[in-house]
């Protein structure tokens, strides 16, 4: 079952970390969190963990994100985590991978899987997608 929604990031926070060997790249590295609030058929929130190789000047880079969400899915509530990653030559989104955490589903959303996948406008409007399986 395909459920829609939008989200919107907020309290995108850079954190501090010290990696266990520096190796630099051509690309800055770095991780933060973030909170993001969902709207459409995926209400509710979720907690980011976002780590990125990435050129802000240029749109260059890469990413790989763990989200903990608290809300619904077509009305059900529940809890899960899901993970995605994607690249960007500035103007695209390539090689995207996600997939919900089986395992991760509380409550009405006990044993959620599946994939999904996102899309931003060319207005700034961030679409999300689950492809869910394993709800009653």
């Amino acid at each position: 079952m395909k459920i829609i929604g939008t989200f919107k990031a907020k309290d995108f926070k850079p954190a501090a970390v010290i990696p266990a060997v520096l190796i630099e790249t051509g690309l800055a590295t770095g991780v933060a969190t973030m909170e993001k609030v969902y709207a459409g058929q995926i209400e509710g929130r979720s907690a980011t963990l976002f780590s990125s190789a990435f050129d802000p000047a240029v749109g260059l880079g890469a990413y790989c994100a763990l989200e903990s969400f608290e809300g619904s899915l077509n009305g059900k509530f529940g809890k899960f985590n899901f993970i995605h990653s994607a690249a960007t030559s500035g103007k695209d989104r390539a090689n995207e991978f996600f997939s919900i955490v089986s395992g991760s589903g509380t409550d009405e959303l006990l044993g959620i899987s599946g994939s999904g996948g996102m899309h931003i406008d060319t207005d700034g409007t961030h679409h999300i997608w689950f492809e869910v399986e394993g709800l009653i």
